[in-house]
């Protein structure tokens, strides 16, 4: 697929993940870049060398990759270009990127005391140590030039890069003077990203509230006057007006039945999310509790719920 007078190519790749292929962007300027990377696999590999020599380039015609955010179906392959010698993207994508020890120690604590304050079982541990081997599929590298909210994309200085954390807190996408937005997995069509759970920055103690910051960089998107999307999955779309209040309506609808829960009786949030997601929970279940928490977070932050510590465990009340 080419696009806006072909200065923008989409590539797309396969994964192995439930989410299904990702989509890649060649963006032609100043420099030739590579918006997000695949997953690493031979699979995504070959079907980025095929692309790219349907359209008349190679893998080393690539001077920089630019990175929507850290998750490995878009960071995967960064290594794999030897002439890409920028890579670019938000600060929190670096200790993914650069396998940061003192990070990931950091976040498992994280998420050990996260679950335990939310009534989450022991046995769930297990799962947790599993989540590191996801990096497998992760670029290897180290950012050579950080971007955020309001700054020019380097080599294209017709895209604006607007912050859109929500899925991811690394999470960026980048505006077109001509509204062309090319979105990661922050507006996708047929779906709704997850609003996953990640640990403050290191030094910090006031965790993120992902739905909070999805919604927020939802409503900035309808100020934006975006004509057409480009996104991480899924069909290129135009219809941003009719997409983001449909996101909108599944998770009030959604936080509609937590609430409904709390109105029987006080739960923890593991509680809620045995209940909201009984055929997930087991296997997902750090998606299935950021899901869970967020809806939590929103109910709390327009003031339907309440939360009290009874022995370390936090209880979430009906208002």
């Amino acid at each position: 697929m080419v696009v806006a007078k072909k200065f923008i190519h989409q590539l797309t790749v396969p994964t192995p993940f439930a989410v299904g292929d990702t989509h890649v962007y060649l963006l032609k300027g100043d420099t030739l870049s590579l918006i997000d990377a695949g997953v690493r696999t031979e699979a995504a590999w070959d079907a980025i060398v095929s692309q790219l020599k349907e359209i008349g380039y190679k893998p080393s015609d690539i001077e920089q990759i630019i990175l929507t955010h850290h998750h490995p179906d878009h960071t995967g392959l960064i290594d794999r270009f030897e002439k890409a010698d920028n890579i670019v993207g938000h600060e929190n994508v670096n200790p993914w990127l650069t396998r940061d020890e003192e990070y990931f120690n950091h976040f498992e604590a994280f998420y050990y005391d996260y679950f335990d304050e939310n009534g989450v079982p022991r046995r769930f541990r297990s799962y947790l140590r599993k989540l590191k081997s996801q990096l497998d599929w992760a670029g290897l590298g180290r950012l050579t030039h950080r971007i955020d909210e309001g700054d020019f994309l380097p080599g294209h200085s017709e895209f604006r890069v607007v912050e859109t954390k929500g899925h991811a807190q690394s999470h960026l996408s980048f505006l077109r003077e001509d509204g062309t937005f090319i979105g990661g997995d922050h507006l996708l069509q047929h779906i709704s990203p997850n609003p996953i759970m990640e640990p403050p920055n290191i030094g910090e103690k006031e965790r993120p509230k992902p739905l909070l910051q999805y919604r927020a960089n939802l409503e900035k998107c309808l100020s934006l006057d975006i004509k057409i999307v480009l996104p991480g999955h899924g069909n290129t779309f135009s219809n941003v007006n009719e997409v983001i209040p449909v996101r909108f309506a599944k998770q009030e609808s959604r936080a509609n039945k937590v609430l409904g829960l709390l109105k029987e009786y006080s739960q923890t949030a593991f509680q809620l999310c045995e209940q909201v997601f009984p055929r997930q929970y087991e296997t997902q279940i750090d998606l299935t509790m950021s899901e869970t928490i967020g809806q939590l977070d929103y109910l709390e932050d327009i003031g339907l719920v309440t939360k009290t510590i009874e022995d370390g465990v936090l209880f979430y009340h009906a208002n």
